[in-house]
């Protein structure tokens, strides 16, 4: 098999591989030009791509801002508690722009209420705060399905285009026509997968920190009413 091969380069002289080298790399589509012949297709396919990108950057930087913790907060929360000193609760919770500071705070306002009523005060402010997070997350969700579904309407519109320059033809047509514009269709097709897949797996990351973020919450709502059910002894 070696000796084929040398036998095969020996035969063929250098300047003609480079040259064909070359030939092969001219006659391959750059991504720009591969984009413009999507048609007006691209265009909607290139804004919900800006956007998910946007919102995608925008919403990790406010998940990870929420997603900080005060090693001392909830500390400094019982202590003021235990010593009764509730306006320092509430101005150290004001001070802490981080949603679990608004939970507690929310549940600070409401003591001397029933335990049901702190809690269900709690929960819903915890939902507000839950919404607030995923906010624009729809818009992700949106283009990770229908990114796709352009796609494949710029690619059918494109096969109509090509069979339609084809059947003008006439006898003049080839397949090199037909060929050319199923080319030009499948593109729309390879933009509509891409847009949609990264806006999938965006949207899943978002999703996943998000489920983190309230997973804090619910460990900080529970060791906030575990603190107002300690025995009063003990406080």
């Amino acid at each position: 098999m070696m000796n084929l091969l040398l036998a095969i380069l020996a035969e063929t002289p250098l300047t003609e591989v480079t040259l064909d080298t070359q030939v092969a790399a001219e006659s391959s589509p750059s991504l720009w030009a591969l984009s413009l012949k999507g048609g007006f297709i691209m265009i909607p396919l290139l804004l919900l791509s800006l956007l998910t990108i946007y919102i995608f950057v925008e919403r990790m930087l406010a998940l990870r801002a929420a997603a900080k913790e005060d090693a001392t907060f909830m500390q400094r929360i019982k202590d003021y508690i235990h010593t009764g000193d509730i306006e320092s609760a509430l101005n150290l919770c004001k001070k802490n722009t981080t949603p679990v500071a608004r939970l507690i705070e929310k549940g600070i306002t409401r003591l001397g209420r029933p335990m049901n009523d702190v809690l269900v005060a709690i929960e819903n402010a915890g939902n507000i705060e839950v919404a607030k997070l995923e906010r624009r997350f729809s818009w992700v969700a949106t283009t990770a399905a229908g990114a796709p579904m352009l796609g494949f309407l710029g690619t059918v519109l494109g096969m109509v285009n090509a069979f339609y320059s084809m059947a003008s033809a006439g006898e003049a047509a080839d397949i090199t026509t037909l060929s050319s514009g199923i080319y030009e269709a499948l593109v729309t097709t390879v933009a509509g997968l891409i847009v949609g897949i990264i806006a999938m797996f965006a949207y899943n990351l978002l999703v996943s920190r998000v489920s983190s973020v309230v997973n804090q919450l619910e460990a900080s709502t529970m060791e906030f009413m575990d603190l107002l059910n300690e025995p009063a002894d003990k406080k």
